[in-house]
């Protein structure tokens, strides 16, 4: 009796297992019927929690395609671009007015029933136009890093930036990660020297900038300007290519002129288009705009006429503002 205590009690010890019988089979059986059910049971119940808990201001369809209001959606505060083409977005709204909304919109919830639009600012304003009521989403959530990063990639594939706008995204996106140019290039896939002359526009003047953004000049110019080594030699490089319109080639050939310490004569009207007027008003002409750094007309002769002066942004107007008045 003492053994079969003692075995009992090794049993207990050691956890063995009870002899399986007939009647556990069936009762397996049923439990994983009854398993099968709860399962069932948990991923309705868990089905309904999520549509529960989605934020206020959306809604799921029976596909389980998430729709929101267009009002409700704001711009991604990492947004690179800055201007948008109102042609392209009228033509976008007429593919989405008959084809509806193909890709939806990556999105953030920002509270309040308000959004972030992460990626697809373009089919959010089109959709704007065309006076949707709901349009696809996609929620999501991302660091302000990868947010820049989103925008930033769907932009450039889609060569919808300005050079000032690509640059100034790079520079963001380099800030906000302590990245490199080499990281930067290769999350964008672009070359390196395509990123680091990029970078390089950044260092022009405001208004050279602005230039540059309503394409006043090319980024061929701007980069004519930066090769130049005074600043005063750079403002009178750009003033010609604005006041002469020149091609980026001649702008390159007075940037090593100036470089060298040459002096600049003006470019000779094309044949066809002379300008017959008197020569000091010529040359009085070309000293305004290497002066201010903008496009100038002179006319009338030196005892009577008009002087036109051209500027191209606010920040234009305050640069030759501060020239003409402040010093």
């Amino acid at each position: 009796m003492a053994k079969k205590g003692l075995g009992r009690g090794l049993d207990a010890l050691m956890g063995s297992a009870p002899v399986e019988t007939k009647k556990t089979v069936k009762e397996t059986k049923a439990d994983k019927a009854d398993s099968t059910e709860k399962k069932t049971s948990l991923k309705s119940k868990s089905s309904s929690t999520a549509a529960v808990s989605l934020p206020e201001g959306i809604d799921s369809d029976a596909n389980g395609t998430l729709w929101v209001d267009p009002k409700r959606l704001k711009p991604n505060p990492h947004q690179p671009r800055t201007t948008f083409s109102e042609e392209q977005l009228n033509e976008l709204a007429d593919s989405i007015r008959e084809h509806g909304v193909l890709q939806p919109v990556t999105i953030e919830d920002a509270g309040e029933g308000s959004f972030y639009i992460i990626a697809g600012e373009r089919r959010t304003r089109a959709s704007l136009i065309v006076g949707l009521e709901k349009i696809p989403v996609q929620l999501k959530k991302y660091s302000d890093e990868k947010k820049l990063e989103i925008a930033l990639i769907e932009n450039i594939q889609r060569a919808d930036l300005n050079a000032i706008e690509e640059a100034q995204a790079y520079y963001k996106l380099m800030e906000l990660s302590g990245l490199t140019q080499d990281d930067v290039a290769k999350r964008v896939g672009k070359q390196r020297s395509t990123v680091a002359n990029a970078l390089r526009l950044l260092k022009l003047p405001e208004d050279m900038q602005d230039s540059l953004t309503n394409g006043q000049i090319s980024a061929g110019h701007a980069r004519a300007i930066l090769s130049v080594d005074s600043p005063a030699n750079q403002r009178t490089l750009f003033g010609k290519i604005v006041g002469e319109t020149l091609s980026v080639r001649k702008a390159e050939e007075l940037a090593k002129s100036l470089n060298e310490g040459r002096v600049v004569k003006p470019q000779k009207p094309v044949s066809g288009n002379e300008d017959n007027r008197d020569p000091d008003i010529i040359a009085l002409e070309q000293k305004f705009i290497n002066a201010l750094g903008t496009k100038v007309s002179l006319k009338g002769n030196l005892n009577r006429g008009s002087l036109v002066i051209d500027f191209f942004s606010r920040s234009d107007l305050d640069r030759i503002y501060d020239i003409l008045i402040k010093e």
